[in-house]
């Protein structure tokens, strides 16, 4: 069935909401070029299906990379306002395992594998009569989907929009934000760049986000409640630039989970701890065996063992230490970050997974 066949069923109102429990899987819908190191993926459920979540969410999906399946975590960019597709915007990173596959081979109607919606940063759990939106980079992701959630209801919400970019060719959304400043009268768009484009030299604010800076472009600042997503060192710097202004921090809301930096693991040196009590926690694709304490997680273990794993929330909620136990057991108490069928087949979490025996672990 076509695409446009399935959103005139799905208009039409016999469409179900999307569940990752019974199917989880996604097609490629369209790729969109957004700048020259960032593309947007567009994704429908192979039948008509509606997509419920709450903007700022973010799915984990599952990709056969090289014969390898590996999990990472991507903010949802589309808006629930527009049921029928859900997108996500990934900027290309050098050496990673999943961008530069992503923008090299993903097309449409390949098919993938993802969980969720997940996550507690959105603006629905904060609703507020004025907004401040605070992103760095591709941190824009979660901001955007809730500036197309108040431009597709028409809210009379007052949104000030800052973006931090390197060039005026790398700010995501530039046009669309800039429509949305164009035609209500109540969101601002402010975006800062810190050198020229080719071709386009920048006369707006420049240089990095600092406390007059955004005095000047929000005077209102202390009337508004803040969303903020992008690198860990940009938000560590709006947090010392808050506190220094007397902003109340019970107001302020940051993406807890640094998808912007993880990456996959690097392949370690055979190690062997020894520790006086607790299970041994082999890891068979590496050839390291760590000693992790009955009371410790897994994942806690292996990292002050010095192993880089890939990770991300470490709450159980996002999905990105998912391992295959090939023995032993675990007590685990995740938050949604795995499926039941995942479980029944040996998977766990890593970090929220504690030794109830000596662990042989699949990487």
């Amino acid at each position: 069935m076509s695409l446009i066949g399935e959103a005139r069923i799905a208009a039409e109102g016999t469409s179900a909401a999307w569940d990752a429990e019974v199917d989880d899987t996604l097609v490629c819908r369209e790729v969109r070029q957004e700048t020259h190191d960032v593309k947007t993926f567009v994704f429908s459920a192979p039948d008509p299906r509606l997509f419920r979540y709450r903007p700022g969410q973010f799915l984990t999906f599952d990709f056969l990379i090289d014969g390898q399946r590996i999990n990472r975590c991507y903010t949802i960019a589309s808006s629930p306002t527009r049921p029928h597709l859900i997108s996500i915007t990934v900027k290309r990173v050098a050496g990673g395992a999943v961008s530069p596959w992503l923008h090299a081979t993903m097309r449409p109607g390949m098919r993938v594998q993802a969980v969720g919606p997940l996550g507690e940063f959105t603006g629905l759990a904060h609703p507020a009569p004025k907004y401040l939106f605070l992103s760095g980079g591709s941190g824009i992701t979660p901001l955007m989907s809730m500036a197309r959630y108040h431009d597709d209801l028409a809210a009379e919400t007052d949104i000030v929009f800052v973006h931090n970019a390197r060039s005026p060719a790398d700010i995501i959304f530039r046009d669309e934000l800039a429509l949305f400043a164009s035609h209500r009268p109540n969101f601002r768009f402010v975006p800062i760049c810190e050198a020229d484009a080719t071709g386009e030299p920048w006369t707006g604010f420049r240089g990095r986000l600092s406390l007059p800076m955004l005095r000047l472009g929000v005077p209102d600042l202390d009337e508004r409640e803040i969303f903020t997503c992008g690198p860990a060192p940009y938000m560590g710097a709006v947090r010392v630039m808050l506190a220094e202004a007397g902003f109340d921090m019970a107001r302020y809301h940051e993406e807890s989970f640094d998808f912007l930096t993880l990456q996959a693991a690097a392949p370690e040196p055979v190690t062997t701890l020894v520790a006086s009590a607790g299970f041994t926690v082999s890891f068979s694709k590496s050839g390291r065996s760590v000693v992790c304490p009955p009371d410790v997680f897994v994942l806690d273990a292996a990292r002050a063992a010095g192993m880089r794993l890939p990770s991300s929330c470490t709450k159980g909620l996002c999905g990105t230490c998912k391992s295959k136990l090939a023995s032993g057991t675990v007590e685990m108490k995740h938050q949604g970050g795995i499926r039941q069928r995942e479980i029944d087949q040996g998977m766990v979490l890593l970090c929220c997974s504690k030794p109830l025996s000596d662990l042989v672990v699949d990487r």
